[in-house]
């Protein structure tokens, strides 16, 4: 205990010698020196408020009903409630059953007539008279329109025309105001990585705002033979559909249409019709109710690498026709199956999509140039385009006989009782026929561009090819639904 005092004296003396060392010295005096701390000079980021106070008032929730008569209505019209007072149910359903019959049923079967709910999207304004723009999907099957604005008002419209192709519709709201609307942005002034502003009705929660980037274009996710889809981050929900997306000068860059979800909600992939498209399709729909589109009439396929290798080709471009429509413009001038288009009036066709829209975009009855090329040589057809019909189907056939075994390609084959070319009956897994997609069922109607008729023909065109140098053949298939050529290795 005495160790313990003395050491503490001889320490507070010691504190007493320093402090009096240092009379006048503060704390701060005796900090280090630092650099100054991180502090990065940017452009703050750009908000949204402004943007979203001119555009909110020309977008609208759609609500769509439709004359739906419940399977109820068609039979006996008693309905056990069980939140409902079971002997009271149970008296009604006796005396129905007696002859007595109940009071209003007449007022009750032409409830059942009235429209009711069947969905509902967004929409925005494109003119002060009231057309505004939605989804196809949105209305399809409605009978009556109506739509809310951001103050609550509640309007009527009326469907004017609609596109599946495209999936867009334009309603008409017909009112004495002048309606707040938006225009469509100019497609070259939009470049991927600028923001953009969606503005819908996900889930029924109308004006919600969401932002995000523009995250890639010519997106095409299997809609159509037109997809060209922008792709946006912003959060889009089930509801947002035919909502705008805007850029930050307040112009719709895109209609939302479809989201990628795994789970049903957002995951930050979004797809957008793009504002050029969109300006001529909604055009065409306010005139007339209905787009006219060019008609060439074929079935087409990219060209792939395995292709152009068993066709001796140089590039991927163009598009493969895989099948003439009969009676269409194509076939009337003589564009056969195997052909590959590579030009429509001097422009070049770099994919199946880009031959789509192209030929699309030109009148009905306009005469056309086409360029194509056939067995390696290059060939120039004029024709005149017809109206694309509304629905085009397609057939095939198949058969049984003794089937052939071809090792080489994994498959065995039989004559086509039904018609010309050889019916696939097997395909071994893992083989070269399984890989490019051949199944049990196809028929093999061509090996490179020349029509085969048995087993035999098959192997003479793959010997043909492997002395060629080819390390593909090219096969036209055909089954129930379409015709379609894969190229199967053999080297």
């Amino acid at each position: 205990m005495q160790k313990v005092t003395k050491r503490l004296s001889q320490t507070a003396m010691a504190l007493a010698v320093i402090g009096a060392g240092f009379t006048g010295y503060t704390a701060s005096s005796i900090m280090p020196a630092y650099a100054d701390a991180v502090d990065v000079q940017t452009a703050a980021v750009p908000g949204f408020a402004d943007v979203v106070d001119a555009v909110s008032p020309a977008v609208v929730s759609v609500r769509v009903k439709s004359n739906i008569r419940p399977v109820a209505s068609q039979g006996g019209d008693f309905q056990f409630n069980p939140r409902g007072n079971f002997e009271d149910q149970l008296r009604r359903f006796f005396e129905d059953r007696s002859g007595n019959a109940r009071p209003n049923r007449q007022r009750r079967s032409e409830r059942f007539e009235e429209a009711r709910p069947i969905g509902q999207g967004s929409g925005f304004f494109i003119s002060e008279d009231g057309f505004l723009v939605t989804n196809n999907h949105v209305v399809e099957g409605g009978t009556e329109f109506t739509v809310l604005m951001d103050d609550g008002t509640e309007l009527d419209a009326t469907l004017i025309g609609k596109d599946q192709r495209t999936d867009l519709a334009v309603l008409k709201v017909d009112d004495d105001r002048e309606f707040t609307y938006v225009d469509f942005a100019d497609e070259n002034d939009v470049r991927i990585g600028d923001w953009v502003v969606a503005v819908g009705n996900p889930f029924g929660l109308g004006g919600t705002v969401t932002a995000g980037i523009l995250s890639a274009r010519g997106r095409d996710i299997g809609a159509g033979p037109y997809d060209d889809f922008l792709q946006i981050d912003a959060a889009v929900n089930r509801g947002n559909s035919g909502g705008p997306t805007f850029n930050l000068s307040g112009q719709v860059v895109g209609i939302n249409t479809a989201i990628y979800s795994p789970s049903g909600g957002n995951v930050g992939i979004a797809f957008a019709v793009p504002a050029t498209l969109a300006k001529e399709v909604i055009s065409d729909l306010m005139k007339g109710g209905s787009v006219e589109r060019g008609w060439l009439g074929v079935a087409i396929q990219p060209v792939t690498a395995d292709i152009a290798e068993s066709l001796g080709l140089d590039g991927q471009a163009g598009a493969l026709v895989s099948q003439p429509q009969k009676g269409a413009p194509a076939e009337a001038a003589g564009i056969r199956a195997g052909d590959i288009i590579t030009e429509v009036n001097g422009t070049e066709i770099k994919d199946p999509r880009t031959l789509s829209k192209m030929i699309a975009a030109i009148d009905p009855g306009s005469d056309v140039e086409i360029k194509i090329l056939r067995s390696g040589k290059e060939k120039t057809i004029n024709l005149k385009l017809g109206e694309l019909p509304v629905d085009v189907a397609d057939s095939g056939s198949n058969a049984e006989v003794q089937p052939t075994a071809m090792e080489d390609l994994g498959l065995t084959v039989m004559k086509n009782d039904q018609g010309d070319g050889i019916l696939v009956t097997s395909v071994e897994p893992g083989s070269s026929a399984s890989d490019v997609g051949i199944r049990a069922g196809d028929i093999i109607s061509e090996v490179n561009n020349e029509p085969v008729s048995s087993a035999r023909d098959i192997e003479a065109q793959l010997e043909t090819a492997k002395k060629d140098g080819r390390k593909a053949a090219l096969l036209r298939l055909e089954n129930e639904s379409r015709s379609r050529f894969v190229a199967v290795q053999i080297g």
